[in-house]
């Protein structure tokens, strides 16, 4: 599910039930006849048009975070910026469309079938006849075999980020004919789709050599409707140009420009007219809305001094005109400067007319993380606390609403809704319940009116994990809930688990709800309160994050637990915290997948001890995990029944959700500012892009009311 996959591990596995968990498990969604898939919650937003409406010719210049450090999205450096590149210029075997479900590319073929199972799983690829690379050579087996190779984990010196699933693979060879691929597999493998997409030719994963370097900084053979045609790192930009050999539809664009553009100047720079497509955030959104309304629609007030009410004006006006002459000149200036700004606003705010904002849901979820390593968390019961004091409806709508999006929590770890796997499995935890989540705390010995010990303070140490508040160079730390103790954890550190369930009889008998007439005071257990320390990142990209974090804070407040915010910066927070452990609470996201028995499985592994000693967590950063929920993985990556598979993942979600180490809150907002004669092209939702169609209206052209002809469109 993240952009790194994981090589395979040797792991002892066993059927134990995760004893809270298993009890908890309601019947499970989809066992009726019912389809609990459900459909996507919101259609892609892409001014379709056909392809008879649109100029031949043009270039697009569509912004992005970075020019990636590799154009081999194999390696553990890919970006966002590497997989766009390569649905642009390589072959796919099979795309997502509209729902989040494969689908066969047709460019590249005819035809992809499992067709045989015993006494090994074969899958024979029929490759369009027309498909070949961009110096002339036909795609074939030859390809194929030398990404398996590349990609098996057999040579260690292959620098891969991931093999899932071509280790699986026992051989490849010519069917019938040149266009015939025979895929034989050692083991019986359900995400075969995932394979080959992308697929790089075989001067590129033939040695190891050409494979580590080859293509990290170009492509010189390629098979899409670009190519590559210029990397510039120092101007921040890569170049597509259309591709001469293409077979199918040839591309309406004759360039797409890849401008390296961070998110806070993307507004400026649009009106500037140096792009025509970018991602934006909320404010930029507003901004984009507010001005292709007419001027007399009442538009509430926006940019320099908008904050400014008569009476500061007034005051401004009456400083300058005073008799205080230094007082006088240092106004008039911040007057001028105030007047010159207004007036670039407003012709930023004319130049944004020329666009408009075009949003879905992207195929990514937003997380409560909880670090069930150390501290508290560790326990199953406070945990569930934590989970059960939630209303994850009030924070989708509190991110969602305001954008016109559909607010509705995300009931699956696994997959979003109108993906195939899906399923609302929320309820192996429950839905929010002040009472039961007191009931989970007092159970877990954590009662109101415990004693609490002075911790006494210490030095901080200079490093990451001491000193200034991780590099943001402010005070970054905010509490939530009662604290008699004073702050806790200021160097950062994780504070060691205490006793689980406390001795007998110490604060209350076991199941005990806490007394009615002690709601003011902290929940302690051993003498320490119970507070939990919340980790966000502090980058001006992250305020919808924080703003949802403050509500979490206010929601655990309300059962007795105490949240200590510490925002760091963006370039330690994932690194330096989420993956290091270095947490309680956390906020991040996974992107959905078409293949969760495959992406999935290294995302929610039981974390084991590996050889130095440490604990080897693979992408199971919340450190929770059981044998139950791999096995059920293993069984579903491993059975060719597609409906079974999607059975067994959904039992592995249900024991995911009563885990409680992670918790779903909502589907990331998508918002894209395209100018308004821009089709084909904006949120894509779900749906991979089709980069021949994007293009520019003819003059006195309209897009169509319908969905674009390729791939389907989400209702």
């Amino acid at each position: 599910m993240s952009q790194h996959g994981v090589g395979p591990r040797a792991v002892t596995r066993s059927v134990a039930f995760l004893t809270a968990g298993v009890l908890a498990v309601p019947a499970l969604a989809g066992c009726g006849s019912e389809d609990p898939s459900g459909k996507p919650l919101a259609g892609q937003d892409i001014q379709p048009a056909p392809r008879d409406r649109i100029t031949d010719g043009g270039t697009l210049r569509w912004a992005v975070d970075s020019v990636p450090d590799t154009l081999n999205t194999f390696q553990s450096d890919a970006d966002a910026t590497t997989t766009r590149v390569a649905q642009a210029v390589l072959p796919s075997m099979f795309r997502m469309d509209a729902s989040g479900r494969p689908e066969r590319n047709p460019d590249y073929l005819e035809s992809a079938e499992v067709v045989d199972t015993e006494p090994k799983q074969v899958v024979l690829y029929k490759l369009n006849q027309q498909a070949v690379w961009s110096d002339g050579r036909e795609i074939g087996a030859a390809d194929f075999a030398a990404q398996w190779r590349a990609l098996s984990g057999k040579d260690t010196a292959y620098w891969t980020a991931r093999n899932a699933g071509y280790d699986r693979i026992q051989k490849i060879e010519r069917g019938d004919n040149a266009l015939e691929v025979r895929v034989t597999f050692s083991r019986p493998y359900a995400d075969w789709r995932s394979l080959f997409s992308p697929l790089y030719p075989k001067d590129v994963m033939g040695t190891p050599d050409s494979f580590n370097d080859g293509a990290r900084k170009k492509l010189k053979v390629t098979a899409g409707p670009f190519t590559v045609k210029k990397t510039d790192r120092e101007d921040g930009e890569i170049t597509l140009a259309r591709n001469p050999r293409w077979w199918g539809e040839p591309a309406k664009l004759s360039e797409i420009v890849l401008r390296t553009v961070p998110r806070d100047k993307r507004a400026s720079e649009l009106a500037a007219g140096g792009l025509d497509l970018a991602e934006i955030d909320p404010s930029a959104a507003r901004r984009i809305t507010v001005a292709a309304r007419p001027k007399a629609s009442g538009s509430p007030l926006m940019g320099p001094g908008a904050d400014r009410s008569a009476a500061d004006s007034l005051e401004s006006w009456a400083v300058a005109n005073g008799s205080d002459e230094d007082a006088a000149d240092e106004e008039t200036v911040a007057r001028k400067k105030l007047r010159k700004a207004t007036v670039r606003y407003a012709r930023q705010q004319q130049a944004l007319g020329g666009f408009e904002v075009r949003k879905s849901l992207e195929p990514a979820y937003t997380q409560l993380a909880l670090n069930g390593a150390e501290g508290p968390l560790t326990d199953e019961r406070v945990r569930r606390a934590v989970a059960r004091a939630l209303d994850r409806r009030e924070l989708a709508q509190a991110v969602l609403k305001p954008l016109g999006l559909p607010a509705v929590p995300v009931g699956s770890h696994l997959a979003l809704s109108g993906q195939a796997a899906y399923a609302d499995n929320s309820g192996a935890l429950g839905d929010q319940d002040t009472k039961e989540a007191q009931a989970l705390l007092a159970d877990a010995g954590w009662v109101r009116g415990g004693p609490v010990k002075e911790e006494k303070k210490k030095e901080k140490a200079a490093g990451p994990e001491g000193g200034k508040a991780d590099d943001t160079g402010e005070d970054d730390k905010a509490r939530h809930g009662p604290d008699p103790a004073g702050h806790l954890a200021q160097d950062g550190r994780q504070y060691k688990a205490p006793h689980q369930g406390g001795a007998p009889g110490a604060y209350a008998p076991k199941g005990t709800a806490a007394p009615a007439n002690q709601e003011a005071a902290p929940l302690a257990k051993n003498g320490k309160p119970l507070t939990l320390r919340f980790v966000l990142p502090s980058g001006p990209g992250s305020q919808t994050l924080r703003t949802v974090a403050d509500r979490i804070s206010r929601m655990l407040e309300r059962v007795g637990i105490g949240t200590e915010i510490s925002k760091v910066s963006d370039e330690s927070y994932f690194k330096d915290h989420i993956a290091s452990g270095q947490y309680d609470l956390a906020l991040y996201s996974w992107p959905a997948t078409a293949f969760p028995a495959t992406d999935a499985r290294p995302v929610y592994a039981k974390p084991v001890p590996a050889a130095d000693g440490s604990l080897n967590v693979e992408q199971n950063y919340t450190r929770v995990g059981t044998d139950q929920v791999d096995q059920l993985f293993d069984e579903a990556v491993a059975t060719l029944d597609e409906g079974e598979s999607r059975s067994l993942l959904r039992k592995a979600d249900s024991r995911i959700w009563a885990a409680a180490g992670s918790i779903p809150l909502f589907q990331r907002p998508q918002l894209m500012a395209a100018r308004k004669n821009l089709v084909n092209t904006g949120a894509f939702g779900f749906g991979t892009p089709v980069y021949e169609d994007m293009g520019f209206l003819k003059k006195g052209a309209k897009p169509a009311s319908g969905p674009s002809a390729k791939g389907s469109t989400a209702p």
